[in-house]
């Protein structure tokens, strides 16, 4: 592993913007840096995700390691103290918007991958650079995964280098209260919508969630409100919708995330309607990704195979990780929460290092990380 280069490789990357939808110039950069490096195969698919594959020496099983490409932007207002596309280094500290979400995990990934002795691995590595994770989590790692079909899944998402077997999964809800027009001069002639969504606020409030001992709380955040029309002149308003951020816990459905909300005692007299998000967002490559903003929470076993082999791979690497898991969601919602397959989360950062002012990356993290998911390969795919 060449220090030096992945280091200046990371700099490349987070000099590089990459909204979600604006991802191709990074991409370019990551497809080349595969090749550069020695990958055996190296493609684009068609949401413009790139996909890199080493071949080991014998055949096995196939182990996707993911991370997304795609970054928050600068909050307007927001003052940053170092510029933030310069990947500036000061005091063993790399700074720049996708330092830690997740620019430095993915350079780790494709020089960990790269470093792996191949005589000494059965199957396949797929390192996979997803986009637009920021807006659809795990929406572009499904047509990843329809390609490569992996047997393990790594989520290159901050641990502080620990070891996470599970995460909360997220849901948008869209409520809407119906009400009826009128003047503002005669309000007692219409239904004010507004005062009818505050009572459905209030009951929202008192709704128990369940609690996970791994994962923690559920949550369900009140995120906006608005009301129609917008803005109101002379009019009391017919419809108020907004938008809760329900974050989910393993086997938590649709159905149910929606019934807690509907059968409340206290809004039987109101008319509510209640949905899933729907979301839908254009690709750099122009492909269109659709779907139900309901991304499921995931868990396995502590004892489960492919987390023993990962834990005694990075251990063998140096590390001393703890096993926890995301309070936040990732593309593990499909991988794992959909789709099923064994998979957990490796990388350099801490969660509360995403989307902040002055995002930074310790660099002795970043090369850990890198021999981390070394460590991880080898343990997973070794030759028997």
């Amino acid at each position: 592993m060449n220090t030096e280069q992945l280091i200046d490789f990371t700099q490349t990357l987070v000099r590089q913007p990459s909204l979600s939808g604006e991802e191709k110039s990074v991409v370019e950069i990551i497809t080349n840096e595969m090749r550069a490096l020695g990958f055996d195969r190296v493609r684009v698919d068609k949401n413009g995700s790139a996909i890199g594959i080493i071949q080991g020496a014998k055949p096995g099983p196939t182990i996707l390691l993911d991370a997304h490409c795609d970054t928050v932007g600068i909050a307007p207002g927001s003052t940053w103290i170092h510029t933030p596309f310069a990947g500036e280094v000061i005091d063993g500290y790399m700074y720049g918007r996708g330092t830690a979400d997740m620019k430095g995990a993915l350079a780790a990934m494709i020089h960990g991958a790269a470093a792996v002795d191949r005589s000494k691995i059965a199957g396949q590595i797929a390192v996979s650079a997803t986009v637009l994770e920021e807006v659809m989590e795990g929406v572009s790692l499904k047509t990843v995964m329809d390609e490569v079909q992996p047997s393990f899944v790594v989520i290159g998402e901050a641990t502080e280098l620990n070891l996470n077997r599970g995460g909360r999964g997220r849901a948008e809800i869209h409520l809407e209260t119906i009400g009826k027009p009128a003047h503002s001069s005669s309000p007692h002639l219409g239904v004010n919508a507004v005062h009818l969504m505050t009572k459905v606020i209030a009951g929202v409030d008192e709704i128990p969630l369940p609690s996970d001992p791994l994962l923690g709380p559920a949550i369900l955040a009140l995120t906006d409100i608005i009301s129609d029309p917008y803005p109101g002149y002379s009019v009391v308003p017919s419809r108020c919708r907004v938008t809760y951020d329900r974050r989910l816990l393993p086997g938590e459905t649709h159905a149910g995330t929606l019934n807690d909300i509907t059968q409340l005692p206290n809004i039987k007299d109101i008319e509510l309607r209640a949905v899933i998000a729907e979301g839908e967002h254009v690709c750099y490559t122009g492909e269109s990704l659709r779907g139900p903003k309901f991304f499921p929470a995931w868990v396995f076993e502590e004892e489960h195979p492919f987390v023993q082999k990962s834990l005694s791979g990075l251990k063998n690497a140096g590390l001393n990780p703890q096993i926890r898991a995301y309070r936040f969601c990732t593309n593990g919602a499909y991988s794992a929460g959909h789709a099923n397959i064994p998979t957990e989360g490796f990388g350099p950062a801490a969660e509360g290092d995403a989307h902040v002012v002055d995002e930074r990356i310790a660099l002795t993290e970043l090369i850990s990380a890198t021999q981390g998911y070394r460590g991880i390969i080898e343990a997973v795919l070794s030759v028997m």
